[in-house]
């Protein structure tokens, strides 16, 4: 059995000094039904390391030998099918089970499936239990959980809102208990996470590794104590294990009574309206996790603390509108709306309001008795008005005529540099590549693979067994096989695989001119509003996205292919604009990351995204620069690779390069007045059916 690192070894996970992620941890360990923990940061910070630890430290279940669901046998109501078992039954207890769900296992493997050997060797329809049955009454860790193939997070859903398991496959039909701590730790900049489960997730913590040199040096000496010696290393820290499994165990029989007064509630009501929440999940959770706090605290009742610390942990990711948003939360707010004073005791029942009672304390403030009588309002507004008038007066538009002639440092290659923050970006529609492809699990375009409903079956060794085809298959051949029973014999070129119909991720490369012609007018808010856009939409859809701009002599690859939307929002709204039209650098080096792309994964299907005026100009190769920039879209267009020009010429004089572009590229034209987000998704949406290397199926 592996040696864990001890969780109270981590640094901020010790009983007395729990930092936000330890102490999430174990608040939710008290309390289960606050929901799970999310563990957002960097790698090399010790997430996994923490989690893994924390199942030692938790106190020991009771289960009944033998029962593979692990119900809990002080629980009437709790059903196995393992079951039932009497009262002669014998009892044992064992430690709490850390179950991992790996980012590629099969549906099969996570809720369970028929038990193929018995099905094979005896004709006996068993069932055999997934992970989910395993984590019952545990902790379900799901390490790097936003790479989680979408068809296994739509289990996690399910199970956590129902705290049971359905299955109904394969002639089998069992129903379980699946109760469990789900626990997830992510890197950020490897992707984001479907905002479905982000809310399923109770508490969220962001961590970093630590600036100062003495922790840092302090993290370093322990890790290499425990490298040296594992069972040395952690027969140090045996004293501080056990009391902190003492203290969770205080904590777990002291949750019940602890008192949530209706000041407080009330207290946890307006920070959650004053953050702007979506729905009433944040209170629930806050309330929850405020009283696990509390009895942490060894305390009997909610007190200030207590909902300060469990907003810090429940609220952060729930106030995020889009996946661009900076995750946090406003400590300086929330000090506000608690306040400085503790909060005041249960107001007695039956009290009489009139009398000052608890309605005072937690109604609507009452108008003060030495302001305007009612109906004085109009006389307060008429006398200010004026006064706001003055200090404000109408400002007419300026005026964009300048925005029509393009500044003289852009003609002359004078190098200008001009930031401009993206345009309100919107929910585009789903873009979707024509035909089945076979990349890796996303939410865009049709795809065969590993996940998603069966459609058929092949003789492939990809995928799950396909139990019925497998059995017909057999079926015809039985009589031409020497059969020494009446048992159906099995051979290898009769196993048939389930061909599954799933959706799969794309990867949308952006090649954005930064050039001045650009900045002159006024079009790159508008671009990078459309850009934004599609950038929305592959986080929902879990595309790879990736970004080069180029101006002045050369591109850039301003961001190389990447999971995190996070990450390629920032970066645009950096891009700055300036400088020549070196439109053939653009083309060449958005050529060669998708020849790198396909090479690391030929099933990865692209779409380029070429936003341009068509001009190109270059100091270096001076006349020379419309032609290179035709013969590089010649070589793009060569790859195979679906390609949209977004023309951003506008005004009354237009030259029509973008267009003259597009047909070099093989490409469609996009007007630069189509260039909403809407607009440009659904002009895309009908150009994506080739692939690099291939056509459309």
């Amino acid at each position: 059995m592996p040696v864990h690192y001890p969780f109270s070894a981590v640094l901020g996970c010790q009983a007395d000094d729990l930092d936000d992620m330890g102490l999430a941890l174990v608040l939710t360990t008290i309390s289960p039904e606050i929901g799970g923990v999310l563990v957002r940061g960097e790698k090399g910070t010790a997430k996994s390391t923490a989690v893994r630890g924390l199942a030692a430290v938790l106190p020991s279940i009771s289960v009944y030998a033998g029962d593979r669901f692990s119900i809990d046998p002080a629980d009437p109501s709790a059903e196995s099918p393992d079951g039932p078992f009497g009262s002669a039954a014998v009892v044992e207890s064992r430690p709490v089970r850390l179950v991992e769900l790996p980012v590629g296992a099969t549906e099969d493997r996570v809720v369970g499936s028929l038990h193929l050997e018995s099905a094979l060797s005896r004709g006996a329809v068993e069932f055999e239990p997934g992970l989910l049955a395993r984590a019952h009454r545990g902790l379900l860790y799901v390490d790097e959980v936003n790479l989680l193939h979408d068809h296994l997070v739509d289990l996690l859903l399910d199970a956590a809102a129902m705290g049971r398991v359905s299955v109904e496959r394969d002639g089998v039909s069992v129903e379980h208990a699946a109760r469990f701590v789900l626990i997830g730790t992510m890197n950020p900049e490897e992707g984001e996470l479907r905002p479905q489960l982000l809310d399923r997730f109770g508490l969220t913590v962001e961590v970093a590794a630590p600036r100062d040199p003495a922790l840092r040096a302090e993290v370093v000496r322990r890790r290499m104590a425990f490298d040296l010696d594992a069972p040395a290393f952690v027969e140090r820290y045996v004293a501080a294990e056990r009391d902190l499994t003492a203290r969770v165990s205080t904590a777990r029989a002291l949750v019940g009574k602890v008192r949530l007064t209706a000041p407080g509630l009330l207290k946890i009501a307006e920070v959650c309206a004053a953050f702007e929440v979506d729905g009433l999940r944040a209170d629930i959770v806050t309330a929850r996790t405020a009283v696990a706090h509390a009895a942490w605290a060894g305390r009997s009742e909610v007190t200030r603390e207590d909902i300060r610390r469990a907003a810090l942990l429940a609220l952060p990711h729930r106030r995020r509108r889009n996946p661009f948003d900076a995750p946090g939360l406003d400590e300086d707010l929330l000090d506000r709306i608690l306040g400085d004073e503790e909060l005041p005791p249960e107001p007695p029942e039956g009290g009489d309001s009139d009398e000052g009672g608890a309605d005072d304390s937690v109604g609507p403030t009452e108008p003060d008795s030495a302001g305007p009588p009612p109906g004085g309002s109009d006389d307060s507004t008429d006398a200010e008005s004026p006064t706001t008038d003055q200090q404000s007066p109408p400002v007419e538009p300026a005026s964009d005529d300048s925005s029509l002639v393009e500044p003289a440092s852009a003609a002359s290659g004078v190098e200008t540099n001009t930031v401009t923050a993206a345009g309100a970006a919107y929910r585009p529609r789903l873009l979707t590549v024509s035909g089945l492809g076979t990349g890796r699990s996303g939410g865009r375009s049709k795809a065969i693979g590993s996940s998603g409903r069966r459609i058929g079956a092949d003789t492939s060794t990809r995928g799950s067994l396909h139990l019925v085809e497998t059995l017909k298959a057999a079926a015809g051949k039985q009589s031409a096989r020497d059969r020494t029973s009446s048992k159906v014999e099995l051979r290898i070129e009769d196993l048939r695989t389930a061909v599954r119909e799933g959706r799969e991720a794309n990867l949308v490369l952006f090649c954005v001119d930064a050039s001045g012609s650009m900045a002159a007018r006024k079009r790159m808010a508008q671009v990078k509003g459309a850009v934004l856009s599609l950038l929305l939409d592959a986080y929902r859809r879990r595309d790879k996205v990736g970004m080069i701009t180029f101006r002045g002599e050369g591109a850039e690859l301003v961001l190389p292919p990447t999971g995190s939307v996070d990450l390629a929002a920032a970066r645009l709204d950096e891009v700055p604009a300036g400088g020549r039209t070196p439109l053939a650098e653009g083309l060449l080096e958005a050529a060669r990351v998708l020849q790198r792309e396909h090479l690391r994964d030929p099933d990865l299907r692209p779409l380029l995204v070429v936003v341009t005026d068509g001009r190109a100009n270059s100091k270096t190769h001076g006349k020379e620069a419309v032609r290179r920039s035709q013969q590089a879209a010649a070589y793009v267009a060569g790859l195979g690779v679906t390609t949209v020009v977004i023309d951003s010429e506008s005004g009354p004089m237009r030259l029509g390069l973008a267009r003259q572009l597009a047909v070099h590229l093989g490409a469609e034209h996009v007007p630069v007045a189509e260039v909403s987000a809407e607009a440009l998704t659904s002009a895309v949406h009908g150009f994506t059916g080739s692939t690099m290397g291939r056509g459309a199926a």
